[in-house]
């Protein structure tokens, strides 16, 4: 008996961060799919649907379309789709996340940073790497859920100046304690 397996596609997403950092464009491809919700994460994990714009369906299809089933659901015939939209972005924090692994890309455009780790974060499996055109582009494989926080750059300039001045403090507190010190010995 000879088995032969078809190659399994591999699903990908892929997320464009505006320079303003205000919202993504976003691209997600479906298999097998019937429809799609738009949802983010909230804070205890709980899938919360959000309000997209920009909404367009493409596949082996011409032109491929689709119903609104709520303000945040598509329905469309089953098959294998790519789903394009912008959504929004709050406090600088964009979380994914998938039924099944998906290879992830999500770019950070020039300007805004995700790789200083006090300041920004990367969810574990995500390696970033800096494009041509200096953007920094974060991907994952095989993976359920994606999350970065990212920044723009006077923030890093503000953590440097307040570490110097923590430091500036402690070197004042402390040296009357070390003099003091060395006075006894």
């Amino acid at each position: 008996m000879l088995l032969i397996a078809a190659p399994v596609l591999a699903l990908s997403a892929e997320y464009r961060i505006f320079p303003n950092g205000s919202a993504y464009q976003g691209s997600v491809q479906l298999r097998e799919a019937d429809r799609y919700q738009f949802s983010e994460v909230g804070m205890l994990g709980e899938t919360v649907p959000i309000q997209v714009t920009g909404v367009s369906l493409s596949g082996a299809c011409f032109p491929c379309c689709f119903t609104w089933q709520d303000r945040s659901t598509i329905s469309f015939g089953k098959g294998n789709y790519t789903v394009h939209y912008t959504g929004p972005i709050r406090e600088n924090h964009l979380v994914t996340t998938y039924p099944e692994p998906y290879s992830v890309t999500m770019i950070v455009p020039p300007g805004l940073d995700v790789r200083n780790r006090l300041l920004g974060m990367i969810s574990p499996g995500g390696v970033a790497s800096v494009g041509k055109d200096g953007s920094v582009i974060v991907t994952w494989n095989e993976t359920r859920s994606a999350e970065i926080r990212f920044y723009p750059p006077d923030r890093e300039e503000l953590l440097i100046w307040f570490g110097q001045f923590w430091i500036i403090i402690a070197i004042v507190l402390l040296l009357p304690f070390f003099l003091m010190r060395r006075r006894r010995e």
